[in-house]
């Protein structure tokens, strides 16, 4: 008997990324036409698409036929699995994945992550690392429902304008916060995406940054930690690392970094660098 990880691909996993984990992919929508997120459609490529596009895609969640094929192909008669999906206040990808989960009874194990890019991603690490240690399902599921609150995910955009596009602010605050070079700091906070601050400059958006991380104690580095960039470029995020380099060194030997996919990328827009960790309170 196997236990079987999985989750959704707003966690920022690529498939075949990790051993024992698979990934159902969120649809994106450009025009009329649709793609599998990490499927048929990379970052890289969404990103120029992003770009070269008037309006925002549109992001479609895992349905439940999505994951009830997955299951199906994953899981042999004996296997268990647990699966972790972005949160339920973001998107309907987690009440899919219950309703798939239902046909399998106590083999299939459901957790809402509350958290959505780096944040479940790290989340989806721990439940891997608890797996291989030999947890069973119900420990993982303990462990991870324990855990999750803790998670923090924080991150500063570059840009005003990809929220405009998406109605997330109208366009005289986005043009306002261009000219005055405004840098928001974001938060996902039970579940839902909230301002943090605002900072003129990139400079003093990313004090604002480590303001936050300080002010929730700190990274556990005993556990898995991320960090992310949006956009075809790392440039902005290995200044940041750079430049915060106390907040690391000694801690990690190596920062584990990876592109920000299409899930929180739509709304970001490109240029937009996001810390995710296990708090120590």
């Amino acid at each position: 008997m196997a236990l079987r990880i999985i989750t959704d691909s707003a966690s920022d996993i690529r498939q075949g990324e990790f051993e024992g984990l698979s990934v159902a992919p969120l649809s994106i929508a450009f025009g009329d036409r649709t793609y599998r997120d990490g499927v048929d459609l990379t970052g890289e490529r969404f990103y120029e698409m992003l770009v070269e596009s008037e309006g925002l895609p549109t992001t479609g969640q895992v349905t439940p036929y999505g994951f009830s094929s997955l299951l199906e192909q994953v899981l042999a008669p004996d296997d268990e699995a647990v699966i972790i999906t972005l949160s339920s206040k973001l998107s309907g990808t987690y009440q899919s994945a219950c309703a798939a989960a239902a046909a399998f009874g106590e083999r299939v194990r459901v957790v809402d992550s509350l958290s959505v890019c780096l944040g479940e991603r790290i989340l989806v690490e721990y439940a891997l690392r608890l797996a291989a240690s030999g947890a069973t399902a119900s420990e993982v599921v303990s462990e991870v429902e324990a855990r999750k609150g803790s998670i923090r995910l924080i991150a500063l955009l570059d840009t005003l304008e990809y929220l405009r596009k998406g109605g997330r602010v109208s366009g005289l605050s986005a043009s306002l916060g261009t000219m005055l070079s405004i840098k928001p700091v974001i938060a996902v906070e039970s579940g839902e995406v909230v301002v943090l601050g605002k900072a003129r400059g990139s400079k003093n958006g990313r004090n604002l940054l480590n303001e936050q991380i300080d002010r929730v104690g700190g990274a556990d580095y005993d556990l898995p930690i991320a960090l992310g960039y949006s956009g075809l470029s790392s440039s902005l995020l290995q200044k940041y690392i750079r430049d915060s380099r106390s907040l690391w060194e000694s801690q990690v030997d190596d920062l584990p970094v990876v592109m920000i996919g299409s899930t929180v990328g739509t709304h970001a827009g490109p240029g937009a660098i996001g810390v995710a960790f296990f708090s120590r309170r």
